[in-house]
């Protein structure tokens, strides 16, 4: 199934020395075009790429990703039109994909072709951040039926009990987020500031799948920390902001 490939992708490039690199793009930022060079310019140093589906009330995004998305919204950017980009590029590009969404773009296309589409445009898994576990069983169903994923957020402050629940429920990836706050670090309580090696070790004790961690990690310094801890480091925020000073997103990749 694609989400036993995606975790297979993440475990083959993470290693004890480093985490494997999970970037994170917004679909349609800065401009229409931007999505298919920055998919060629990220997937030779990705072990997955997770790709945003911008929305009205991001709530779990920091200012930058909160404005990546308005940006691509005014450009006429929706979920179809991104399924549409994946599927053409999708023989180019082998590199899993995971899509980033909020729940109601997903409702409003309707979980059936939802489902469909996905399949056909070769996606993985989807990160729903505000649909809670025990509402899911719809939409895993619809995606399950086509072999694609619905991966799981766990938090510093999720209960012991809850990060089992959730990990044994994940497909391809657990993701642990590292702050108590938004993506990008602003508002947030730092990775610095929290046990991070315990919590994450604790998840990778507790997870059949790998464990990727994410939200607030914007430096080559913090990668490295995650070595030995997480299967895989998400870079988003930083990422795009790196996007948006035009820099190439493979070359600061590369620099973490």
């Amino acid at each position: 199934m694609p989400h036993t490939d995606l975790a297979q992708s993440i475990r083959r490039a993470s290693s004890p020395d480093k985490p494997a690199l999970v970037p994170y793009l917004t679909a349609g930022f800065p401009t229409l075009d931007s999505l298919r060079h920055q998919l060629r310019a990220v997937a030779p140093l990705a072990a997955a790429i997770e790709i945003g589906v911008p929305f009205s009330d991001p709530m779990a995004d920091g200012v930058t990703i909160q404005r990546s998305s308005r940006r691509a919204i005014s450009n006429g950017v929706t979920l179809a039109w991104i399924l549409d980009e994946l599927r053409a590029i999708r023989g180019e590009i082998g590199t899993p994909r995971v899509l980033m969404s909020y729940l109601n773009p997903l409702i409003a296309m309707g979980l059936s072709e939802l489902a469909r589409d996905c399949e056909a445009s070769g996606v993985d898994a989807i990160i729903i951040p505000d649909l809670p576990l025990e509402e899911s069983k719809p939409i895993r169903a619809a995606l399950n039926n086509r072999g694609v994923g619905l991966v799981q957020l766990v938090s510093p402050v999720t209960p012991e009990a809850r990060r089992r629940e959730l990990a044994g429920a994940s497909d391809g990836f657990l993701y642990a987020v590292t702050v108590t706050g938004v993506t990008g670090g602003a508002n947030a309580t730092p990775p610095a500031a929290t046990d991070l090696p315990g919590y994450l070790d604790a998840l990778r004790a507790a997870s059949p799948v790998p464990v990727c961690a994410g939200f607030g990690i914007r430096s080559r310094q913090q990668v490295q920390a995650l070595a030995g801890h997480a299967d895989g480091a998400i870079i988003g925020s930083a990422l795009i902001d790196a996007i948006e000073r035009g820099e190439d997103p493979g070359a600061f990749l590369r620099s973490l």
